[in-house]
């Protein structure tokens, strides 16, 4: 996958709009230089997305905990589903499902992807002899691929808010503090420009107070921090009667939240929560389909835009691997609570496709701590171009292209994907798709088999 010194003469959108018959130059470390004029092309590219929330190894068990295991069926009772198909992966068979994972991301428009990362040790909970052996598996499978990656090793200590011992299926997630502190110091000898190194909390469930505080004070000032919040009303419940505050609302009173965090889900949120999270400068990342999948709820999206919120989008568990998916059903979910259609708009921006697309690409370079985005120059060139060609676009003009990329049918729009200046993908396929698939394969095989 050589660099190019160019993608081609296109029109460009970035999030003011497009702009017309651009070449985007780039340098040797594959950041944007000062855009060429060209001549007049339909051709059309459109920043890379991205993904702000992952866990790679869940892209094996798609599919698989689509059956019912309790008339109450619910994240709790897949949460052990989940549990049992994690014992199985070694760092062979996590490299083998990330890299499957990780090209079907850059096909569908991903350019970047956010690995919240819990599988650290072996089953038994003791680490291997490189206790880094898992993270450098996910490190790998990026650069094999060509993906952008912010790591997020996660610390995981308990098993709720009062305190208890993670559980047998939960031991490969465990680390104390000054084990996990010295992980983070290991992975950012890795950091380059396709790999960052941040920090993840797994939950305030599973992290107490005191321990996030050594954490935090510990970290570089420029660190990216990620933790799930608020994905479920039990969360919320447990929060209140042990902390006596709601999750959101505690950390904004107890932690220096600011544009270096990202909240992943915080799906139930008050009126004020809304309102702190939106000045904090922080990022909620939503997975939309995965919050589907478990009957998680919807997160207020509208309260949030109004509020002036920063937001993007991850797979998470990977049910879907598709950008499109992820911003389609954001807005059809507002849609189905409010009976109203056309939710995320604004008066200067009436195309929901162009507010959604405006979202992404202008939270991701906080959320990743990558210099990407918005296609502006010094940003890693990371971009799409679309398969203009397609008939989905015929006649499309600037007020519509967006909106016929994200809501006109099922297929995968995305011609060719470029990361740093590397072309990865190229008539929607990924240069390495067919080897990588036939390794995944032959894992997944032999750990359902085990």
């Amino acid at each position: 996958m050589p660099r190019m010194q160019t993608i081609p003469n296109a029109r460009l959108w970035r999030p003011h709009g497009w702009h017309d018959g651009l070449k985007l130059n780039f340098d040797s470390h594959g950041r944007i230089t000062r855009p060429l004029a060209g001549g007049t092309t339909s051709q059309r590219v459109v920043p890379g997305i991205a993904n702000l929330h992952s866990h790679a190894f869940q892209r094996a068990m798609a599919g698989m905990a689509e059956q019912q295991t309790n008339p109450a069926d619910s994240f709790w009772t897949w949460r052990e589903t989940m549990y049992r198909f994690a014992e199985r992966f070694t760092p062979e068979s996590l490299h083998a499902v990330a890299a499957q994972l990780y090209s079907e991301m850059l096909e569908a428009g991903y350019t970047t992807v956010c690995e919240f990362h819990y599988l650290h040790h072996r089953p038994d909970g003791k680490p291997y002899a490189d206790p880094a052996a898992m993270s450098r598996a996910l490190i790998e499978a990026a650069q094999e691929t060509g993906i952008r990656l912010t790591l997020l090793p996660v610390l995981y200590m308990t098993g709720g808010f009062d305190g208890r011992a993670l559980a047998d299926r939960q031991r490969r997630f465990g680390h104390d503090v000054d084990s996990y502190l010295k992980l983070l110091e290991i992975l950012r000898t890795e950091q380059c420009d396709m790999v960052q190194i941040g920090c993840a909390l797994h939950s305030l469930r599973a992290v107490p107070e005191g321990a996030m505080r050594v954490v935090l004070d510990a970290l570089p000032a420029d660190s990216r921090i990620h933790i799930h919040i608020a994905e479920q009303t039990a969360e919320v419940d447990d929060c209140l009667a042990v902390r006596k505050a709601r999750p959101v609302q505690w950390l904004l009173d107890n932690a220096p939240v600011d544009n270096r965090w990202t909240l992943v889900h915080a799906t139930h949120l008050d009126d004020a929560e809304v309102q702190g999270v939106a000045r904090s400068g922080a990022t909620v990342a939503i997975c939309t389909t995965t919050e589907a999948n478990l009957g998680d709820g919807l997160f207020p999206l509208r309260a949030y835009l109004d509020a002036g919120g920063r937001w993007g989008v991850g797979s998470d568990s990977h049910i879907s691997v598709s950008p499109i998916e992820e911003l389609r059903w954001l807005e059809y979910g507002q849609r189905l609570v409010t009976r109203r259609r056309n939710i995320a708009v604004t008066p200067e921006m009436p195309s929901v496709g162009a507010n959604l697309l405006h979202g992404v690409v202008t939270s991701a370079a906080a959320s990743t701590g990558h210099p990407i985005g918005t296609l502006a120059e010094g940003e890693f060139a990371d971009a799409l171009v679309l398969d203009t060609g397609a008939t989905q676009f015929a006649g499309a003009n600037d007020d519509d292209a967006l909106d016929r990329w994200i809501f006109n049918g099922n297929r995968n729009l995305v011609r060719e994907t470029w990361v740093g200046g590397r072309c990865v993908v190229q008539g929607g396929r990924h240069f390495h798709s067919d080897a990588i698939a036939d390794h995944c394969r032959a894992e997944i095989r032999q750990m359902l088999e085990a």
